[in-house]
């Protein structure tokens, strides 16, 4: 059958995805994916909302994806000709993170979920590639309404198995398991699941952080507060700047509360406490507002309560400095609003219960002494050497990769020894050039590109970039029919760099890049 479609949807579908990221590029999309329903424009439609669900993951909206996903899938199976094989497995990963958003949020209907995970059931079939993806979201649904004898009863199908295609990351598969165990009180069980590590999570960009987290508090129970004061200080060093890594700052709360870290535990919270004015979901919220109403009850009983804290400013909200009794009470407040929210839409007092336990847990192990801050991950117990930062060596790209380790970055290292990584809205490249390796090459790439129709407004705005700041010197590469606009920073190092110089550099490229790529995406 023949492909309609409309040239104006077309063109109007280009000129939305070249909209700054935002509301307007959304509300774009929206009424785009509406006009070509009315015009019987079924490609533009899927186009339109494929490029809206990337959107609202992007600004982490995962609670929006299940009417589009909904209303892909009915194109999809009208028309089954529309999809490309890609596409058609694009979809089934969807439709995983369309039933996922009810854990994150109370926003998204049960009924609705269940039905859309109903549908991928049929879709991967008992026996399909699939088949434990559906029991790994039957489990986690099941745990998160606090059905625990179904949940074990889908774990155990779960257990063990590889992911399909929509299966999710499956070097994370371990914690996720393991979360569950340490839910269910099962502490061993859960550091037996993170003991072994597979090939899947060395590949992992989330690891090995994500399986430390889920093991910091398993540790604990059993005894190994030394194990887990490492693990904290290690995963957190990461965690502390990445956006999507706010789900995670509950546990690294509750082991500063449960280990006996309340000063450590305080200045996270100060560090942390604005994130939760724009968090990734609400179910992270709500542990995060848990898990500091913990620290803050127990540093009042250990005589820290007229410590204050302070509280930026947010929309109308002026900032304030809160003293911890008051922090305390705040957070429980919102950890409460938020149980509620989900016992409602769940019909049960789960999470209300699950809370209010969190609440009344106390020290379970005397504190242990951390490791520094900016100790290398293996560094054991050895003092570092004060000289250390300042030795001169030749570049290495474990030298770039152990820089991005102590900023706490996410990164890869492809077969050409280029070490790639994402920071917002830009892709950076750090690689060694020259004929020796003595370069420092940085390439900042910005996420957004433009069309070839640009061209001209693309080398004013880099003629402008480069005539009025030194980094990155900054490009656009043509595609044909996109343009990438793109930025190096080279920097000579043939008689060597000290890490501490190495960490100046990498960090001036990436921030550079960033402020690029933001200006990039600025444009009109």
């Amino acid at each position: 059958m023949t492909v309609h479609r409309d040239p104006a949807l077309v063109s109007a579908l280009a000129d939305a995805r070249d909209l700054p990221d935002g509301p307007d590029r959304l509300l774009a999309l929206e009424r785009l994916a509406e006009r070509a329903d009315a015009a019987g424009d079924l490609r533009s439609a899927l186009d339109a909302r494929f490029a809206l669900i990337e959107a609202y993951l992007l600004h982490g909206e995962r609670w929006r994806l299940v009417e589009p996903v909904r209303r892909c899938r009915a194109a999809a199976d009208y028309r089954p000709e529309l999809l490309t094989d890609d596409e058609g497995r694009l979809l089934l990963r969807l439709q995983r993170y369309a039933v996922e958003a009810l854990l994150g949020t109370p926003r998204v209907g049960l009924d609705q979920t269940r039905s859309l995970l109903d549908d991928l059931a049929h879709r991967v079939g008992a026996d399909g590639p699939d088949a434990s993806t559906v029991a790994e979201l039957r489990c986690r649904i099941a745990d998160h309404l606090g059905d625990e004898p179904t949940a074990r009863h889908w774990y155990q199908r779960w257990a063990g198995t590889v992911g399909g295609p929509s299966g999710g990351c499956p070097g994370c598969a371990p914690a996720r398991r393991a979360e569950l165990l340490a839910g269910w009180g099962e502490w061993r069980a859960a550091l037996t699941e993170l003991a072994e590590p597979t090939r899947d999570a060395v590949d992992c960009t989330d690891q090995p952080e994500r399986a430390l987290v889920a093991g910091l508090l398993p540790e604990l129970r059993v005894g190994e507060p030394e194990r887990a004061a490492v693990a904290h200080v290690r995963a957190y060093r990461r965690h502390r700047r990445e956006r999507a890594a706010f789900p995670f700052l509950a546990a690294h709360l509750r082991f500063c509360a449960l280990g006996g870290h309340l000063e450590r535990g305080l200045a996270i919270l100060a560090e942390q406490l604005p994130r939760l004015d724009r968090p990734t979901d609400d179910l992270a919220a709500m542990e995060f507002a848990a898990a500091g109403a913990l620290v803050c009850a127990l540093a009042v009983e250990a005589g820290l309560g007229v410590r204050t804290v302070p509280r930026p400013a947010y929309g109308g909200r002026p900032a304030t400095d809160l003293d911890v009794a008051t922090l305390g009470a705040l957070l429980l407040a919102i950890a409460n609003e938020l149980a509620g929210s989900f016992d409602a839409r769940n019909g049960t007092g789960h999470h209300s219960g699950r809370m209010a336990a969190w609440l009344a847990e106390r020290p379970v192990a005397a504190p242990v002494p951390l490791p520094a801050d900016d100790a290398e991950p293996d560094a054991g117990d050895a003092e570092p050497d004060a000289d250390d930062g300042r030795e001169v060596a030749t570049l290495t790209i474990d030298m770039i990769t152990a820089a991005l380790d102590r900023r706490g970055d996410r990164y890869a290292v492809d077969e050409g020894a280029t070490v790639v990584g994402r920071w917002g809205a830009v892709v950076i490249q750090f690689r060694r050039a020259g004929e020796r390796g003595e370069v420092l090459h940085a390439r900042a790439m910005a996420a957004r590109r433009l069309p070839a129709t640009r061209r001209a407004e693309a080398y004013a705005f880099c003629n402008a970039w480069n005539h009025d700041r030194l980094l990155p010197k900054a490009y656009a590469h043509d595609l044909g029919e996109e343009l990438v606009l793109a930025g190096d920073v080279a920097t000579d190092l043939a008689h060597g760099v000290a890490p501490e110089q190495l960490t100046v550099l990498v960090d001036a490229a990436i921030a550079t890049g960033v402020a690029y790529a933001e200006a990039v995406a600025a444009l009109p």
